[in-house]
């Protein structure tokens, strides 16, 4: 969908991502390609193993070997990052873009101060003094929620609840003024009361900021309160794409349709859930053509190639016998 921004501030092109196992090359990342405006907050879903999280590794330039991004293309504000010198990534992450993680204890030292983190982050991308530091520092703690920001500075990472610790790496990515913050999970591990407020600040952050966000989930109802598109992976592929509101009501690809069918808000009352049949395949032996034929009531012939990337207006999916078209004819 990248075709239909002018000024895209991220926009990814057949990304491809790699990585060189015992059984051969599994291929995580497959020609994915969509694009971020500035401010935006895009959803990116699907089921664990999907190759949601790689992805957003694969933007930030965080595959190491065995892995390798072998193909396309990742432009930050025109730039391209694939590519790029360790050093001149290293620049990149934590400056222009950010990542928060499903647990804090990845970003937080447990020996180190709050403060003494912030500073550190802010002191790898510029220089500033101990005193601007700790006052921006504090700031952004407060935007966060963070209650008495300026002395819980002081606290070590062991004195906050699970809730705090994730907004406080949360204030982290946010220290340097990204133009970009990747979400990969960050509030699952929370209460529901707690992942609500953080979902709330999130919004106002990128409302208020021009902060543009990509949130990776298996969750579609935490997506759906956040943001503005959709994304569905399936085996390492987008498999459907457009405003999420749109998604939701109307999905085209039967992956989609059933993801929704299984919410336990659509479930009837004293009836069993909504699953979908099977498994998700290995990535080592993916079926010929359309990956999710197997497990697809609709599937036929057809399905034996792989379908192309159909467009409606905002609307992009993949598959030969799409659901509803129909009714938008």
């Amino acid at each position: 969908m990248s075709g239909t921004m002018r000024n895209p501030l991220l926009e990814v092109t057949d990304l491809v991502t790699e990585f060189a196992t015992r059984k051969g090359i599994l291929r995580a990342v497959d020609k994915v390609s969509f694009a971020i405006e500035a401010g935006e907050i895009v959803g990116l879903v699907g089921e664990s193993g999907s190759g949601k999280s790689v992805t957003g590794f694969s933007i930030l330039g965080l595959i190491d070997p065995p892995g390798r991004i072998a193909g396309g293309s990742v432009r930050l504000g025109g730039r391209e990052l694939v590519g790029l010198p360790p050093a001149q990534l290293r620049a990149i992450r934590g400056k222009a873009i950010s990542m928060v993680f499903q647990d804090p204890s990845a970003t937080l030292n447990p020996v180190l101060t709050i403060g003494t983190q912030m500073h550190l982050a802010i002191a790898a991308h510029e220089k500033t003094s101990e005193a601007a530091a700790r006052a921006r520092a504090a700031e952004v703690l407060a935007r966060v929620g963070i209650p008495d920001a300026r002395s819980r500075l002081d606290a070590h990472p062991h004195q906050f609840s699970g809730g705090m610790r994730q907004r406080v790496a949360i204030a982290i990515a946010l220290l340097n003024r990204p133009s970009l913050i990747i979400c990969d999970e960050p509030t699952t591990a929370l209460d529901v009361s707690i992942q609500a407020q953080i979902l709330a600040e999130m919004k106002a952050l990128a409302r208020d900021l021009g902060t543009a966000m990509i949130w990776i989930s298996h969750d579609l109802a935490t997506v759906s309160s956040l943001a503005r598109r959709i994304l569905v992976m399936y085996a390492g592929r987008i498999i459907e794409q457009g405003p999420v509101a749109d998604v939701l009501r109307h999905p085209r690809h039967p992956y989609t349709a059933g993801l929704i069918a299984s919410l336990p808000a659509n479930a009837e009352p004293g009836r069993e859930l909504r699953q979908i049949p099977g498994a998700t395949p290995s990535l080592f032996d993916l079926p010929p053509g359309c990956a999710f034929a197997p497990r697809c009531a609709f599937s036929s012939a057809a399905c034996a190639q792989a379908p192309a990337l159909h467009h409606a207006g905002p609307r992009g999916w993949r598959c030969h016998h799409p659901r509803g078209m129909e009714e938008a004819r």
